[in-house]
C-alpha cells in the first residue's frame, strides 16, 4: 500500500477520500487555489499544496502544477476524485510518465470509454446491447432513419451540454447546428451522434470493481432517474424497477463492457432502461472514475459475509497498489435500501440560479441511518468559481419506505444559513406521491417542478425576522441595564403604545411592512402586512445559551419554530431558508424618482460579469443582450427589458457582484412607455 497520496480535487468528495485514506493509515497530501485556501479538505488532510489562483484552469485543472504538487508531498499516487481531470487521459498518462500510480483505469480505457461513438462499438461487439442509433457525417439521415423523437449528444462529453431532443424533424437541422456550437464551447469537439429518444426513460446504473489480476464484479444497480435538465439529483439503490433476473443480467452486461475496454479500478456502466418493459436494457456509456452517488452502494450492499462495510475507495486504492479483489461476486448482497440527495448552492425560487455567500449557520443532520458527505465548514465561503455541489446527505435502511422517510427527516434538519440551496426542495421532491411509489422517470422532475419550489414567503418568516429584530432593539447593556428612552416600546403619553414598523423584504419577492408593539399587560402583539386585526404574540423563545439557533414564538395561538441568525437576517426551516432584508421605502422612492421611470437590471446570482456589450449611451433593442454573468459553470445573460437608452453601466469585464447588485440601467423609448 501507498505511504501517501494526492487527492487531486476539492470539496465534499476530497474531504471523503481523505477519510479514507486516514482510516487507512495513509498519508493525505490536498491541493488548494487561492479561493479555497481556507477550506475544509485543506483543513482535514495531513498536508496542503498551493497549486494557484483561480479559474480552474490554472489550479485544479493544470496537469503540470498537481505533479508538482505530488512531488512537494511526497505522494506516489493521485486520486483524482470526480470532475475536473479524473477522466482524462492526458492526466493518467502523466502520472504514469511522472512514476505516479494513477487511481483509476488505465488511460487507454478512459480514452475509449470517453469516445461515446467507440465506447458503443466496443461494447456492441462485446454483446452488450445499445440504443439504436448513428453517429456523424450520417448523422442527419440516421436521424430522419430512426424517426422522431431522437437525442442528438456529444461524442466527447456528458453532464447534459449539448444536449438536444427532437420531436419534430423539420427542425433537425436547426437542431443539430445548435448542438454543435453548445458542443464544441464545452468539449472542444463537436462530433455528434443520434439515438431514438426513449419516452419515460429510467436511467439506472451498475457499479463495477475490477482488480489487475482479470476478475471484474458488480455490486448491483443504482437508479437515477430523479433528473433535473439532464442532471442527477436524486439516486438510490437498488431499482424498485428491477427483478433479480435482470439485476443479473445487466449486471453481467456491465461486467462486460469493463472487460471489453480492459478495465481496472472502480467505474459505472450506465443503461437507459424503459419503464414499461425493464428486460430491454440499452448501453448509453462508461463513467471512468467514481461516480457521486456511490455512497447508496456502500451502504445497501456488502460484500463481507461478516457484514462489514463497503468502502468503494479503499478497494480503489488497494486495486491501484495491485492487490487482488478479496471477494467473488457470489459474494455480493443487497442488504437494505439507500437514498442520495445531493445538496446544491442554488435557489429553486429564482429558477435554480447558483447562489453563495458565507455559511453563516451551518447545521448537518446525523445519526441513525443518516450519512452526510460534506465539503462545507460553519463559516466556509462558497465562492461561484466551481460546481454548486456542496455536500450529500443519504438515508438508508432495511427497506426503501425508512430510507426515504429517513432522507426527508435529515434534509428538514438540514441547516445553511447564509447560502441558499435545494434542500427544501430535495424534501418535497422524495415526498411526492409518484417517488414515494418508486414511479420514476427522467423526465418527472421537470414536469412536477412548479409544484415543488416553495412558492410565496409565509408569513410567518416575516413575523420571526419582525420580532427578533423587536427583541435586539429593546435589548439592554450587558450589565442587565436599559435605557427607557431607547427601549422599542412604542411608549407614550396618555395612550395605547405606538407600532413600530419593519420594512422587510426576501429576494425575489415585494417588500412587505410587519409592525409590533407591547401592550399594557406586558405582552407583545403583531400586525402582519395588509392586516387590520393584531396577533398576540406568545411563548418567545430567542436563540442563545440554551436555545442554540433556535427562535419559537406563538402567533394567535398556533406555534412556529426556526433556526436563525440572531439579528433575524436569514432564517430556515424544514430545509428551507428566506434571507429577510431590511427595506427602506424612502430610499426606493428616490432611486425609483431619481431614474425616471427607467429599469435597473440587477444580478441574478453571485457570480463575475464576463461579457459586457454596451456602453452608457447606447440604443438597445427590446430582448438585446447587454452583458453575461458566469457563476458555479452556469451562464446566464442580461438582455433589455424593452427598446431604450443605457443611462447607467456600472461594471465592466472580470466585476465580481453580489445578488440583486444593480448592473446597468435602461431608460425606456417613449413607444416602450406607451
Amino acid at each position: 500500500m501507498f505511504d501517501t497520496v494526492l487527492v487531486a480535487n476539492r470539496g465534499e468528495i476530497a474531504v471523503r477520500v481523505i477519510r479514507t485514506l486516514r482510516s487507512m493509515g495513509v498519508r493525505s497530501v490536498a491541493v488548494f487555489s487561492d479561493a479555497d485556501a481556507g477550506a475544509r479538505h485543506v483543513r482535514e488532510a495531513d498536508t496542503a499544496v498551493r497549486i494557484g489562483p483561480p479559474p480552474a484552469a490554472d489550479s485544479y485543472l493544470s496537469v503540470e502544477r498537481l505533479l508538482d504538487a505530488a512531488a512537494r508531498g511526497g505522494a506516489q499516487a493521485v486520486h483524482p476524485g470526480y470532475g475536473f481531470l479524473a477522466e482524462n487521459a492526458g492526466f493518467a498518462r502523466a502520472c504514469e510518465e511522472a512514476g505516479l500510480v494513477f487511481v483509476g483505469p488505465p488511460a487507454d480505457a478512459i480514452a475509449l470509454m470517453g469516445d461515446k461513438i467507440r465506447a458503443k462499438e466496443t461494447v456492441r461487439a462485446a454483446g452488450v446491447p445499445v440504443v439504436p442509433g448513428g453517429r456523424d457525417p450520417e448523422l442527419a439521415e440516421a436521424a430522419r432513419d430512426l424517426g422522431a423523437p431522437v437525442l442528438l449528444k456529444p461524442s466527447a462529453g456528458g453532464g447534459g451540454k449539448g444536449m438536444r431532443l427532437v420531436r419534430d424533424m423539420s427542425t433537425l437541422e436547426d437542431e443539430i447546428a445548435a448542438a454543435r456550437r453548445e458542443a464544441r464551447a464545452s468539449f472542444g469537439d463537436d462530433t455528434l451522434l443520434v439515438e431514438r429518444w426513449i419516452d419515460r426513460p429510467r436511467h439506472i446504473e451498475i457499479q463495477v470493481l475490477a482488480d489487475g489480476h482479470g476478475k471484474v464484479v458488480h455490486l448491483g444497480e443504482r437508479e437515477c432517474s430523479l433528473q433535473r435538465r439532464h442532471q442527477k439529483i436524486v439516486e438510490e439503490a437498488p431499482s424498485v424497477l428491477l427483478d433479480e433476473a435482470t439485476r443479473a443480467a445487466m449486471g453481467e452486461a456491465a461486467v462486460q463492457a469493463a472487460r471489453s475496454c480492459g478495465y481496472r479500478g472502480a467505474g459505472t456502466v450506465e443503461f437507459i432502461v424503459p419503464g414499461t418493459d425493464p428486460s430491454q436494457y440499452y448501453f448509453m456509456e462508461m463513467n471512468t472514475r467514481l461516480q457521486v452517488e456511490h455512497p447508496v452502494t456502500e451502504l445497501a450492499v456488502s460484500v463481507d459475509p461478516a457484514g462489514g462495510a463497503l468502502d468503494l475507495v479503499e478497494w480503489q486504492l488497494r486495486v491501484a497498489a495491485g492487490e487482488r479483489l478479496g471477494f467473488g461476486q457470489d459474494d455480493v448482497r443487497i442488504t437494505g435500501h439507500a437514498v442520495e440527495a445531493r445538496l446544491c448552492a442554488e435557489d429553486p425560487a429564482r429558477g435554480f440560479l447558483p447562489s453563495g455567500g458565507t455559511a453563516l449557520k451551518l447545521r448537518e443532520p446525523a445519526g441513525e441511518g443518516v450519512r452526510t458527505d460534506s465539503g462545507l465548514t460553519e463559516g466556509g465561503e462558497v465562492g461561484s468559481l466551481y460546481d454548486p455541489m456542496l455536500a450529500k446527505v443519504i438515508g438508508y435502511g432495511p427497506d426503501r419506505a425508512t430510507a426515504l422517510r429517513r432522507l426527508r427527516s435529515a434534509l428538514a434538519d438540514t441547516v445553511t444559513l447564509g447560502v441558499q440551496t435545494n434542500a427544501g426542495f430535495l424534501r418535497r421532491l422524495l415526498a411526492h406521491p409518484a417517488v414515494v411509489r418508486g414511479e420514476l422517470d427522467t423526465g418527472l422532475v421537470e414536469r412536477e417542478v412548479d409544484g415543488l419550489v416553495a412558492g410565496q414567503v409565509p408569513p410567518e418568516v416575516y413575523a420571526a425576522a419582525a420580532l427578533l429584530r423587536h427583541a435586539a432593539l429593546a435589548g439592554g447593556a450587558a450589565d442587565g441595564w436599559a435605557d427607557p428612552f431607547s427601549a422599542a416600546d412604542g411608549w407614550r403619553l396618555g395612550g395605547e403604545p405606538a407600532w413600530t414598523p419593519y420594512h422587510l423584504r426576501v429576494p425575489g419577492h415585494d417588500p412587505v411592512t410587519v409592525r409590533v408593539r407591547s401592550t399594557a399587560g406586558g405582552g407583545t402583539e403583531l400586525l402582519p402586512d395588509g392586516a387590520d386585526t393584531a396577533l398576540p404574540v406568545a411563548g418567545t423563545v430567542l436563540p442563545g445559551p440554551g436555545a442554540g439557533d433556535r427562535f419559537a414564538f406563538q402567533l394567535d395561538g398556533v406555534r412556529h419554530a426556526f433556526a436563525v441568525l440572531p439579528d433575524g437576517t436569514w432564517l430556515g426551516r424544514d430545509g428551507d431558508a428566506w434571507q429577510v432584508r431590511d427595506h427602506d421605502p424612502v430610499a426606493a422612492s428616490l432611486t425609483r424618482a431619481a431614474h425616471a421611470g427607467a429599469d435597473s437590471l440587477t444580478a441574478p446570482m453571485p457570480g463575475t460579469v464576463t461579457v459586457v456589450k454596451v456602453a452608457v449611451g447606447d440604443e438597445v433593442a427590446a430582448g438585446q443582450s447587454l452583458l453575461v454573468v458566469e457563476a458555479m459553470k452556469m451562464e446566464h445573460v442580461i438582455a433589455a427589458p424593452h427598446a431604450g437608452t443605457v443611462t447607467g453601466l456600472d461594471v465592466s469585464p472580470g466585476t465580481a457582484v453580489a445578488m440583486d447588485q444593480v448592473l446597468a440601467v435602461i431608460a425606456p423609448h417613449e413607444e416602450a412607455t406607451a
